[in-house]
């Protein structure tokens, strides 16, 4: 599948570039992946119509929430191929599939709802029968792709927990190039460290979309914000709180306070959140 999933993604990518309607998709204006709860209205409204299906109760409540769930499917799989179209090869493989299997479902639904609307009752339920079994094996992958390939996940997590309180000494000011992001440890963490002069950013070197380095990515101006961007799927963050300028990211980078003892050594400490 490699070959379609390549220019598919590739597609997706040149018709829907990084701007507002991109981030807006990936969810960055909420700080969540837009995608599951989207999926998850209409799989409800489609399980939903079954159950009233078994229970044969009005016919009019099923149509409508077969309805509703069709509607809410072209939001939920715009959302779903953005996100996609910036996931590793291994992630879109099994994507394609949940991909594959959600079209079908959603062909089996909108057939059921015509049948129903023509009047043929029983064949509109079987329709939506098999229309659930081939949406649960959709959500079934959706579920793999988030739990056991962590597609959507935050990759880079608040670090408090590794870090013990205080401020902890990193390394001496002088050691740092100006203008040039490095990547030092603190115990288990990787930290990104861009020195300006006297000044120093400190983020967590992980991105949150799938762990790219930061201290790799270009440093750009974005609308008159210093942000670095990562360099594997081009998430952009401020330098200033580490907050989400452009995604696929929707999390932040975890941010650190920083301050130079008079020997010259930069602390760190993790900013409060």
């Amino acid at each position: 599948m490699d070959k379609a999933v390549r220019a598919l993604a590739k597609t997706i990518r040149r018709r829907i570039p990084q701007g507002r309607v991109r981030d807006l998709l990936h969810g960055v204006p909420t700080g969540k992946p837009l995608h599951p709860p989207l999926a998850t209205v209409s799989l409800g409204c489609w399980m939903s119509a079954s159950v009233l299906d078994l229970a044969r109760a009005d016919p009019r409540a099923s149509r409508l929430l077969l309805a509703a769930g069709i509607a809410n499917a072209l939001p939920t799989a715009a959302a779903g191929l953005t996100d996609w179209s910036s996931l590793h090869r291994e992630q879109q493989r099994v994507g394609f599939v949940h991909m594959a299997s959600n079209v079908a479902a959603l062909g089996l639904y909108s057939a059921s709802l015509l049948a129903r609307l023509r009047g043929h009752e029983r064949p509109g339920r079987l329709l939506s029968f098999a229309g659930l079994g081939v949406g649960s094996l959709g959500a079934y992958l959706g579920g793999h792709l988030a739990y056991r390939q962590a597609a959507g996940a935050n990759h880079a997590p608040q670090v408090t927990h590794l870090v013990p309180l205080g401020w902890h000494d990193l390394c001496p000011l002088r050691d740092l190039p100006d203008g040039r992001p490095v990547a030092r440890r603190l115990g288990y963490i990787q930290l990104f460290v861009l020195r300006q002069g006297e000044a120093v950013t400190v983020l967590g070197d992980r991105c949150p979309h799938l762990a790219g380095p930061l201290h790799q990515g270009r440093l750009v101006m974005e609308d008159g914000e210093a942000c670095v961007v990562c360099p594997w799927h081009s998430s952009t963050f401020r330098l200033t709180d580490g907050s989400v300028k452009h995604g696929p990211a929707t999390a932040p980078a975890p941010m650190f306070e920083t301050r130079v003892r008079r020997d010259g050594t930069l602390q760190v400490r993790p900013a409060l959140t």
